[in-house]
């Protein structure tokens, strides 16, 4: 049976709790087994998995809803050990035109905890790209991811909202700035050496922090985040004194597990001689031990404290607001006719061939009245009865491609085929 709609699944920061969002967060070598595990069931032809920060996702071009749903929850569960139970009430499902709009407005940063922040853009076209790499995708869920990626492009292009690339980083640093009564100057120990690792470094710079360390697993990786943002680098060996010589520690790892624990925070406190230290965990799966939070001389700032951090919008981020979903509506419906369109292709150029065939019919019928008038006039005439033949079909083809729904595309190809009296040999 051949695959019939688009049918995403997925778990927020809307709705489920940050512990639920860290046991179901996808590394590395879950994705892998992930999508190995996606192949082997029924009801998926295609399956794009997106997990980032705020979000798991699953994506699928399936055969039926029911089947697709139970497919897809079980990639989500399954994989990361989550019983069925604990998604009755966080889990949400869009099918279709609704899976469609959802896509793009997570493309577009109007479905994030910062509205409009640009690294969602980015994990959109990464998940794609690794769907493909684990012969995953195909060619409907890239032709969707691809628009996505376009509706928030667009909608950084034309509106205010993600001026700020690092919003995260951003909201972060000014609760850490307020904890530590100013960074400026600040002994500071980036933890990672990834893209949100980077955008930390950038920002602190630019905010003017003192010496800045990068630490990393890797120390190929640290090296080399360092050499980029002229800051010294070493592995994670180096955590212990960096715990107790820095001001502020911005955590921003890939770690299944937590980076710093409860006791290595109570370790350095011990040794900070009352200096205070700010933790600012940019992770999810938290990278600090959440028991930490409590601790004498340690403020953390995590998920958490930047979900409460985010407030009211301003008239102008509101107009922008306003502006971005409308451009992910037009991307939206551009999406819907191109699909229909593609689908219904063969019917389409049957009615247009039909018309055609009237016209020409209609123009050789009065040949004769018109033997009188010159080239010219002929010209005119027959570019008006062709006007008026494309008008007449314009507004069926439009509202087939706009309001056909998956399995319905056949029914409305033979009620159109009958109202206008379509040779189904036209249509092939």
């Amino acid at each position: 049976m051949p695959a019939v709609g688009i049918l995403g699944l997925g778990v927020s920061f809307r709705r489920a709790p940050v512990e639920l969002l860290e046991r179901l967060a996808f590394d590395d070598a879950d994705l892998t087994k992930a999508y190995l595990h996606a192949q082997d069931l029924d009801g998926l032809d295609e399956v794009v998995i997106l997990s980032t920060c705020n979000r798991v996702e699953a994506y699928g071009n399936v055969r039926s809803y029911h089947s697709g749903f139970i497919a897809l929850k079980r990639v989500l569960v399954e994989t990361r050990g989550i019983e069925h139970e604990e998604l009755t009430d966080p889990l949400y499902a869009h099918w279709e035109r609704d899976a469609t709009d959802h896509l793009f407005s997570v493309a577009a940063g109007l479905d994030s905890m910062v509205l409009g922040e640009t690294q969602i853009q980015r994990q959109v076209r990464e998940a794609l790209r690794r769907a493909e790499t684990e012969g995953a995708a195909g060619p409907m869920l890239d032709a969707v991811f691809h628009a996505a990626v376009r509706a928030g492009r667009r909608v950084r292009q034309e509106t205010g909202l993600g001026a700020a690339p690092d919003a995260y980083v951003a909201i972060g640093t000014d609760l850490a700035d307020e904890a530590l009564g100013g960074i400026a100057g600040r002994r500071t120990v980036v933890i990672g050496a990834g893209g949100m690792a980077e955008l930390a470094v950038h920002h602190l710079r630019g905010r003017g922090v003192g010496p800045v360390r990068v630490l990393n697993r890797s120390l190929e990786h640290a090296r080399a985040l360092a050499e980029r943002t002229h800051a010294d680098h070493g592995g994670l060996d180096a955590l212990p004194d960096a715990l107790e010589d820095a001001d502020l520690i911005v955590s921003a790892t890939g770690a299944a597990g937590h980076v710093i624990a409860r006791g290595d925070l109570v370790r350095a406190a011990a040794g900070r001689a009352g200096r205070a230290l700010v933790v600012l965990d940019l992770a999810v799966p938290r990278d600090v031990e959440p028991s930490a939070a409590g601790l004498d001389g340690v403020r953390v700032i995590d998920i958490l404290s930047l979900r409460e951090r985010i407030g009211d919008h301003s008239p102008q981020t509101v107009e922008d607001i306003s502006r971005a979903h409308a451009i992910v509506d037009d991307e939206v419906r551009r999406w819907v006719m191109r699909r229909r369109g593609d689908e219904l292709a063969p019917v389409i150029r049957a009615l247009r061939s039909r018309g055609d065939r009237v016209v020409r019919a209609e123009l050789d019928r009065w040949a004769s009245r018109l033997v009188e008038l010159t080239v010219e006039e002929r010209d005119a005439v027959e570019a008006i009865a062709r006007g008026v033949a494309a008008k007449l079909l314009h507004d069926p083809i439009v509202v087939m491609k706009e309001r056909n729904e998956p399995g319905t595309d056949r029914a409305h190809a033979k009620l159109l085929a009958e109202l206008f009296g379509l040779d189904p040999d036209d249509q092939r």
